[in-house]
This record gives structure tokens, C-alpha cells and sequence, in this order.
């Protein structure tokens, strides 16, 4: 049994995720399992596309290319939030785009910076959203789970809802 199953909006997905820089990014691998790896979120459109930085030759870009499925996980811990974007994978190499959403610390894992060939985005176009949040401090949390383990119930705590692009 879920609690508080609530409908929300693109605007709403944005401003649960703005804030958090990682997350686990996943793709569908060519003998059908899933490979997770964390990335940076670059950007995140109005319309709740997001964008991240890539080798065009690397695994993953092969993987967006072959099954554009993806999902991307993120964790704010200390909020207690957690959110699960499924969407499609497209991989680009326009170099406008590549230059526009450039940053100098991304030389670390792209050392030849903006004149590396391979250098490449992904854009995921989301379908739909999942978050969890028990937002309530933790001894609210402490206390609502013992309540529910002294009543023989479910812990109902948080927030739950559902982002439908």
C-alpha cells in the first residue's frame, strides 16, 4: 500500500532534481542487463529534457544507440528524496550544443576539453517520473515507524507520486 499517491508536473520534477548533481544513469546492455554508472547532470530543460556529457565512442553511447530506453535514479539522502526518471536516450554530437553546455572541470574525465572529436551528450526526453519523499525529521520518522510496528500496520510515511511527461 503506497501512501499520498500524488499527480505532479514537469516543473515539480525539475525543482526535486535541480539540486542534485549525480545520478545513477542506466541503459540496457546488448545481452539485456542493466548497467548503471553515476553521471552529472548538465542541464535540465524547461520541458524536462536532461543532458549529460559522453565519449562518443564509449559503452554506454553504444548502448543509448542500440536500446534508447534509460533510466536515471537520484538521491538526495539528506532530504530524503529519491527519484526515478524513465525516459529515451539520444545520443549527440552537434557542436554547438557540445560548446554550449561546456564547463572547464569537465577537462578532468574529457582532458582534451572541447577539441576532443569523440566528445559527445546524451539527451534524455522523459516519459515519466517516480518520487519518494519522507521529508519529516527523523525522530517524526522514528516515531511513525514504531507506531505502525505497535499497531501491526504499514509504515505510511512521506510522499509518493507519480510525474507523467
Amino acid at each position: 500500500m503506497e501512501s499520498y499517491l500524488q499527480t505532479k508536473t514537469v516543473q515539480d520534477l525539475i525543482k526535486k532534481i535541480e539540486n542534485i548533481e549525480i545520478c545513477m544513469f542506466s541503459t540496457v546492455e546488448a545481452d539485456g542487463s542493466i548497467a548503471s554508472r553515476p553521471m552529472s547532470t548538465r542541464q535540465i530543460e524547461p520541458d524536462g529534457t536532461l543532458w549529460f556529457y559522453t565519449n562518443e565512442h564509449s559503452l554506454k553511447a553504444d548502448e543509448v544507440r542500440q536500446y534508447d530506453h534509460v533510466n536515471l535514479a537520484y538521491a538526495d539522502i539528506g532530504n530524503q528524496l529519491y527519484v526515478s526518471v524513465s525516459g529515451t536516450g539520444e545520443l549527440v554530437t552537434d557542436r554547438a550544443m557540445v560548446q554550449k553546455l561546456w564547463s572547464p572541470v569537465l577537462q578532468a574525465w574529457f582532458p582534451r576539453g572541447l577539441e576532443d572529436p569523440d566528445l559527445a551528450l546524451i539527451r534524455v526526453i522523459p516519459h515519466a517520473a517516480e518520487y519518494w519523499n519522507a521529508s519529516s525529521n527523523k525522530m517524526q520518522q522514528i516515531f511513525k515507524i514504531a507506531q505502525a510496528i505497535m499497531k501491526g500496520k504499514q509504515y505510511q510515511g512521506g510522499e509518493h507520486g507519480k510525474i507523467m511527461m
